[in-house]
């Protein structure tokens, strides 16, 4: 297995490396929630539609900020979290810290820094990512209150 770690003070020039592909500011397109059937999955913290920002750097460094499109109806306080998720306050949800590339793989893995949720600064969080044709595409497995297995996809456009 090829992993590239990234500590703070460190650069990254391979080019064509998922890791150099990641480095930027990216925006959210859609993100799609589906069961193990194939099914949609509603997602209340933040809907179905939120609105993002995501950013990786040479150094290793990244931050990603969800927002609910309408927040005149989130709740205060998170409902609940999700196994390998973070949990939205008020339809906002932002953290940010460091990343970890497995080029074999294509998995990402993000430890936390700091999180809006307090609870989740510490987590390492863990997604699968692809760049093609100047998109992000990222997967993860995740679960609903319930603990039903939600498969996510985001794909995301570069922003700058």
């Amino acid at each position: 297995m090829t992993s590239l770690e990234l500590a703070a003070g460190s650069t990254l020039n391979d080019v064509g490396s998922l890791a150099n592909d990641l480095v930027g500011t990216w925006r959210l397109l859609s993100r799609i929630d589906r069961d193990a059937s194939g099914g949609p999955v509603d997602e209340l913290t933040l809907g179905s539609d939120p609105v993002a920002l995501l950013f990786f750097d040479r150094a290793g460094n990244f931050a990603a900020q969800f927002m609910k499109r309408d927040r005149s109806v989130a709740d205060a306080a998170p409902l609940f979290t999700g196994q390998n998720n973070t949990a939205a306050i008020g339809g906002y949800d932002a953290y940010f810290g460091t990343y970890e590339v497995d080029e074999t793989s294509g998995d990402v893995h993000t430890r936390l820094v700091g999180a809006l949720s307090p609870d989740h600064a510490g987590a390492t969080m863990n997604r699968n990512m692809n760049v093609e044709d100047g998109r992000l595409v990222i997967r993860l497995t995740t679960t609903t209150a319930d603990e039903t297995a939600v498969h996510r996809t985001l794909t995301w456009e570069r922003a700058g």
